[in-house]
Order: structure tokens, then sequence, then C-alpha cells
């Protein structure tokens, strides 16, 4: 049965089940034509020469189906005429380090906190640069279909080497240098690793296991053994019921704070001394405050950038703190381009993603959770303190409703909220979905109504200077988002 590339590379990735939508042909396909799209017309000179076979850094996660995707990969690369450094087992920031230290094309297989059948490719162009559905991924499509449907183009009379390299004590070493953690207090730290690539990197990074020095933290480890199969729970903590253990063991263990990673531990979630959730918005404005005034110390204007579904609290401190602050879309591909375009020093998302503009302008969850662990070694109140601090408001988190008519359950919240006469001193935009704010004016509230990309859901976030508002507009909304539709429903905080 013809592979449909459509359903398998979306906006963002590669992301599919194996073996029926993602499989080693289509690995090959992929490569030769990531090669021919991406990597050789990178290398190619102004005079349209190429005077060295260029390189791609290749990395892979613990799931099963990793070493014989990245070997077809590695396969239709080299028969294009490109050398391929496997980097072996990383997180999805290792890899990206490994293209912006060695700046070189990547790609990072993984389907991050997807099943264990799932599996994918993040791509990347040299330096960390983002390949997204703007920036070729729609062209590695196209071309990596045709090969699928007819042939293979034949391999190049320079055919390409592939070697082996492991990079990981110089992922670890380049991390200390952006963040020394040598001089704060001791801390005790639970890592829950979920069985994912957080379990190779934190002993790494925090430990000693790179042949690095040891730090002041008392590190606990839950799930650090790598496998595929997630045994004990998803590693996706955007999901609480996946914090559960990691919030007990906090308490237990009578830690200073926890850190969650997802499945390529690109992404870090913050657990306080009580067991409660911090928010990726609190996490932004903490990391982004401290980001701000080591620009100021430098003589520069910082920018920052943060996606509108963070909470007002960034804008708020960073503005009053000196910084420029950009608002984007939903993404990791509108955040990179945002992040280079504005040479920003700091980003976040409300997902838990924290770009840097000393990592390449990419996201890692293991330099924001140092951040986080300088911010509170080097004072004395626990992270409780801190985070009601940059967490001044309340939020519903993101809320999924599934409807059969997205743009008629869209339509009635525009009628309430923007033409409805009474509707009230509302400002509107469509960045991305529909942004209804009233906090200009008491009571102070607004929310975001988003549709997916890939299925019937319509996401609602909203946010409110205090709970009662919050939960009134969020129940408004929904009752009319879910007018006539099914009660079934996906939510998150």
């Amino acid at each position: 049965m013809p592979i449909d590339l459509t359903q398998l590379i979306k906006a963002y990735d590669v992301r599919g089940t194996v073996p029926d939508q993602f499989n080693p042909q289509v690995a090959r396909a992929i490569g030769a034509a990531f090669a021919r799209v991406v990597v050789l017309p990178e290398a190619t000179t102004a005079g349209g020469e190429t005077p060295a076979r260029p390189s791609v850094a290749v990395g892979r996660d613990m799931r099963d189906s990793g070493p014989g995707l990245v070997d077809a990969f590695a396969q239709g690369l080299a028969d294009a005429g490109v050398d391929v450094i496997r980097i072996g087992l990383c997180s999805t920031d290792g890899l990206y380090y490994a293209s912006g230290a060695l700046d070189v094309p990547g790609a990072m297989f993984t389907a991050s906190h997807n099943p264990a059948v799932y599996n994918g490719i993040k791509l990347c162009r040299a330096g960390a640069r983002p390949v997204g559905q703007d920036s070729g991924l729609v062209a590695v499509r196209e071309l990596a279909q045709e090969y699928l449907d007819g042939d293979l183009p034949a391999p190049a009379e320079d055919r390409g080497e592939i070697t082996d390299r492991d990079m990981l004590a110089d992922y670890a070493s380049f991390l200390r240098s952006l963040v020394d953690l040598r001089g704060i207090r001791p801390l005790k730290v639970v890592i829950d690793a979920g069985n994912g690539m957080g379990g190779l990197t934190a002993p790494a990074v925090l430990g000693t296991v790179a042949g690095l020095e040891a730090l002041p933290l008392d590190v606990v480890p839950l799930y650090f053994e790598l496998d595929g199969t997630f045994p004990n729970h998803e590693a996706n903590p955007l999901d609480p019921k996946n914090l559960l253990d990691l919030q007990a063991a906090v308490v237990e263990h009578d830690a200073d704070l926890g850190l969650a990673f997802d499945g390529d531990a690109d992404r870090c979630f913050v657990i306080d001394e009580h067991g409660d959730p911090v928010s990726p918005s609190a996490i932004t404005a903490l990391v982004g405050l401290r980001e701000v005034e080591r620009e100021k110390a430098a003589g520069r204007v910082p920018t920052i950038i943060h996606n509108l579904i963070t909470s007002r609290a960034v804008p708020d401190f960073m503005t009053a703190a000196g910084a420029k602050v950009v608002r984007t879309r939903v993404g990791h591909s509108f955040i990179k381009a945002q992040m280079a375009d504005n040479d920003a020093v700091f980003g976040g998302e409300h997902s838990a993603h924290y770009y840097f503009r000393d990592f390449f302008f990419a996201d890692t969850g293991m330099l924001a959770a140092m951040h986080v662990l300088a911010a509170l070694g080097g004072q004395e109140h626990p992270l409780s303190a801190l985070g009601e601090v940059y967490e001044p408001y309340t939020a519903s988190g993101e809320i999924n409703s599934q409807v059969e008519d997205v743009p008629a359950a869209r339509a009635r919240v525009v009628q309430a909220y923007v033409t409805e006469e009474g509707a009230g001193p509302v400002v509107v935009d469509e960045l991305d979905g529909l942004t209804v704010s009233h906090w200009d004016s008491r009571p102070q509230w607004w929310f975001n109504l988003r549709a997916s990309n890939t299925e019937p859901l319509l996401r609602l976030n909203v946010e409110a200077a205090d709970e009662d508002i919050m939960e009134k507009v969020r129940d408004d909304v929904l009752s009319l988002v879910r007018a006539t539709e099914h009660p079934t429903t996906d939510d998150e905080s």
C-alpha cells in the first residue's frame, strides 16, 4: 500500500507510527530528499561549486525503532554525497548542540512524548536553524514522496562516509559554561526522566558521569533507565497525571524542587518544594529576568520572545526590567525565527519550551533547569515563594474541546464577545486563532481560542487577575464552543 507522506511530515517535523507510516524505506527517501533540498544547496558556494562533501549530524532517542531508521536515513544522505556524523543516543537539544558547534545540518530521530509505536525526525539547518513548513520541510516531503512513488536517484560518484562521534561530554561542558552552579547553596532535586533521554543528559550535565566536577546538588533519580516503551508513565509532563510520581517524591525526600523532562528532554517542567507545579510562564519570567539583567550588564538592550499563550505577567516583568518584548505565534519554528530575527536573548512558551540565543537560538530544557537551580540556589527563599512572585494571575491551562464544526463554534464566540451589542471594551487580534482581551479595563481577563492543525479541536486558554473571573470567562466560552457538540473533551492544565 502506497505511503502518503502528508500524514507523516507535518508543519514542524516528521512524526508517525512504525512501520506503517514510518519505516527504513521512508527514512532513506527522506534522507535523500533532505540532502538535495537543504544540505547540498547550503554547502554550494557563490560560484556554484561544492568544494568538499558537506556533513550532517544525526542523533536518536531511546526508541527501539531508532537504530534502523537512523541507518536508512544515513544511507540516503551518503548516497547523495553527504558525510554523516552519527552522535548516537542524545536529547534533542544535544543534537542542536552538535548542529551548532559543528555548524552542520542535523536530524534528531525522536517522537518526543508520543507512545512507543511512534518515531519521527526533527530536522535543522546548520547552526540549529529550524526546518519547518516555511523553511524547506514541504519541499523535503514532496521530493521524498517522488522517490517513494518512483525510484531513488543513483548514488553519487563521491559517496559520503558514515562515522560515529560521542558529543555528550562536549554538550555537558558547553551548558556548564553558560550557567555556573558551583557557588550555589546545596540543593536536593528530584529529577523524573520518564525513561527518556533526561536519564542520559541529567547525570552528564548535573553529575559527574561526563568527567565534570561535582556540583552542590543532591540528585534523586526517578526513571533514569532508558526505555522507549515508557513502562512507568508517559514522558509527557504536560499531562498532570504524569507528574504525580515526581510530586510525591519531592515531598517524600524533602527536596528543594523537582524537574520533569519529556521523552527527548527538550522540555522541562518544574515542581516546588510542596509538590506543586510552577507554571512555564513563571519559569519564563524567572529565566527571562536573569537574561535581561545579564544583557543590560553588558550594555545591550535585551529582547525577550514569548508566545501569545504565556501569562501577561511575562511582558509585564520584562518591560518593567527594560527589555523589548516580542509576542509570537505558538510553535517552535515561529519562536526560533523571531529569536534570530530580533537577536533575542531568551524566549519562552507555555508548553515549557525555552529558547536561548547562547544556545544557537534553539530550545533546551536542561539549560532552563540550570537557570532555575542557579536562581533558587543563589538566595535563601524556597521555590514556592519565587513562583508566587512570578505568577500573579490565574490561568485555566489549555482546554481542548472536540467539535464537529470548528468555524461555527468559533463564530458563536465571536458573536458573543466581539460583535454583539454590549460585548464590552475588548481588544481583538488574530495573530494565532482568536484572542479577545479585556485587560485594559476591569475586571481583567483575556482568552485565546485556536483550532488544532490536525484534529477537529478548539484549544482554549484563559487568564484573569483573579480566579472567579477566570472561571466565569472559561465556563462562558466553553458553553459557546460546546453548545451543540458532544461532551467528550480532553482537558490539560
